[in-house]
């Protein structure tokens, strides 16, 4: 079935309403019907060579917001509030290898929903894959920021996402992320934590929502050829 393109959504409109949520009112709820498009988002984003380098804490509990909460304690505390006073809140994590039994694990999900028509292209996908992989393993030895990479892909589509469903969102880089592994057993699983995002929507006195937009100007940022 075609994907429908629903001309009714003005991007720009959308574009200007998102900001980053400084204050959530913390008695209004995410609706279940926009947590399945939360996860939605989540599951969909594009990766490079589809390789998902991924994995997602969602908390919408107050014992899982307190649990996430303990990346906030110290030097990052100013982005506790936003943690607790969220309605959902999604900890975004990334994986501290890849190597070929990964591959394949994706290679034969892939083959499990269809993608190839024989094996031979399941073998010319898997070697694509390897390739490129190694690429950053062995020759720019940048495996781990590659695929972190691919993480904030996902985090870049996600906010564009949520804002469309009219859901507000704090993306926080400000985050203890040791702690954060070490409450939930990441590193011993293969990931590491990146990012935390804030969901839900804004307080009446959040002072950021009533400031004006400000970004580069187009002459500075595009070159038209």
């Amino acid at each position: 079935m075609e994907a429908k393109v629903n001309n009714q959504i003005d991007l720009k409109e959308v574009l200007n309403w998102r900001y980053t949520t400084k204050e959530f009112d913390p008695t209004k709820k995410i609706a279940k019907e926009d947590e399945d498009n939360i996860k939605a988002l989540l599951q969909m984003s594009a990766s490079s060579i589809n390789s998902q380098p991924w994995h997602f804490i969602i908390a919408s509990t107050d014992e899982g917001k307190q649990r996430l909460a303990k990346g906030t304690e110290g030097f990052f505390s100013f982005n506790k509030p936003k943690v607790l006073d969220a309605s959902h809140v999604v900890l975004f994590c990334s994986k501290t290898d890849i190597d070929d039994d990964y591959l394949h694990h994706v290679t034969d999900i892939e083959d499990a929903d269809g993608r190839f028509a024989k094996e031979e292209f399941k073998t010319q996908n898997f070697g694509a894959k390897q390739l490129f992989t190694n690429i950053h393993r062995f020759d720019l030895k940048d495996a781990q920021h590659w695929m972190e990479k691919q993480v904030y892909l996902n985090i870049g589509n996600f906010l564009l996402g949520v804002a469309a469903l009219g859901i507000d969102a704090v993306p926080m880089e400000g985050i203890d992320v040791k702690a954060l592994d070490e409450e939930f057993g990441l590193r011993e699983k293969g990931y590491t934590s990146l990012v935390m995002v804030g969901l839900g929507y804004r307080s009446a006195n959040d002072f950021n929502a009533g400031l004006p937009k400000s970004r580069l100007p187009k002459t500075e940022i595009f070159t038209e050829i």
